[in-house]
């Protein structure tokens, strides 16, 4: 009897088994590794069926026997051979998953590519179009100045190019934020040092850079994303963590170009970067922007004891791709 409900039991599961994966032949692709797994299912159940008519019936016939044991060998074979050759529909899965990787980062850097662009052209536009009319007014705001002799018009005067000086600053400033042309003139660490020493003249903080790049230089989409995450995470530490101590560590070892940040500010609860509220818009575009160049982000960070934010990018790796996106 126990007999019995084992082989009804084992002859049920079987039929759902064969049917299940008969049925996940089409998302296969109808791979002939998983028809040959579908088909031992289905064998197997009907291997089942006979011993069951056997056992019923208590006919032990030598053809029904050998029926069985040939069928159990070719049972095995199909299964041995299936599983051998699912060894392709493994490899697919992994080539299409690399493949949809590959995708969305040829999307983030045309996102990216083109934010870039944008960038430079309304520099551009600042720099050599409004530009030269507040040289322009600045020029005729001077010439004035020898026809007033009242002093309270003087100082109108005066005032007025105090504005105009400030409004030309302000918009260099603004420009080479957008497009830092020491960036792309001098490199990654001489941009880096540069805006550095401009947060530091405020005399409130102290930022110290340690590197061994010099003068080398890299792939104009890894300056760019490097240069964007160095600013991010220092304007971050200047406004939101009391800090007054920024350490930047620049290095580059062997094919890895690593950004390292650290400051001694108050930090923040870590388990807060787990959603997307909390990272805030500036930390999602770094990880946004370093993921486009193959790279890796880590912020690290508790209460009381700071903050250290890593970045490592493979410069092989974003070399190559660059090339394919080229090609």
């Amino acid at each position: 009897m126990i007999r019995l409900l084992a082989l009804i039991i084992s002859i049920a599961l079987q039929i759902v088994a064969a049917s299940i994966a008969l049925r996940f032949m089409r998302l296969t692709k109808y791979r002939l590794s998983w028809i040959l797994l579908s088909i031992s299912f289905t064998l197997m159940a009907v291997q089942k069926t006979i011993q069951l008519v056997e056992f019923t019936s208590g006919d032990t016939s030598p053809e029904l026997e050998m029926v069985d044991a040939w069928m159990g060998t070719f049972i095995s074979v199909m299964i041995f051979a299936g599983v051998i050759l699912i060894r392709e529909l493994f490899f697919s899965l992994k080539k299409a998953e690399y493949d949809r990787i590959r995708s969305e980062r040829r999307v983030l850097h045309a996102i990216i590519t083109t934010e870039e662009k944008e960038r430079k052209r309304f520099a551009k536009d600042l720099h050599d179009g409004l530009g030269p009319l507040l040289s322009t007014v600045k020029m005729s705001v001077s010439a004035l100045s020898a026809r007033i002799t009242e002093p309270t018009d003087r100082e109108i005067l005066n005032n007025a190019t105090v504005v105009v000086n400030e409004a030309i600053t302000t918009i260099k400033d603004i420009s080479n934020i957008l497009s830092p042309h020491v960036l792309s003139n001098f490199g990654l660490l001489s941009a880096t040092n540069s805006f550095a020493s401009k947060i530091s003249k405020a005399g409130a903080i102290k930022i110290e850079i340690t590197s061994n790049l010099g003068k080398e230089r890299f792939n104009s989409d890894t300056e760019v994303v490097l240069y964007r995450a160095a600013c991010e995470l220092i304007n971050n530490s200047v406004k939101h963590s009391g800090a007054s101590r920024i350490g930047v560590e620049l290095n580059k070892h062997g094919n890895f170009i690593i950004l390292q940040v650290q400051d001694n500010g108050h930090g923040f609860d870590n388990t807060l970067l787990e959603n997307e509220e909390g990272r805030g818009m500036g930390l999602s575009n770094i990880e946004t922007r370093v993921k486009s160049v193959n790279g890796v982000f880590i912020l690290e960070t508790t209460p009381g004891n700071g903050m250290q934010a890593i970045i490592r990018i493979n410069l092989t790796e974003n070399e190559l791709t660059g090339i394919e996106d080229e090609l």
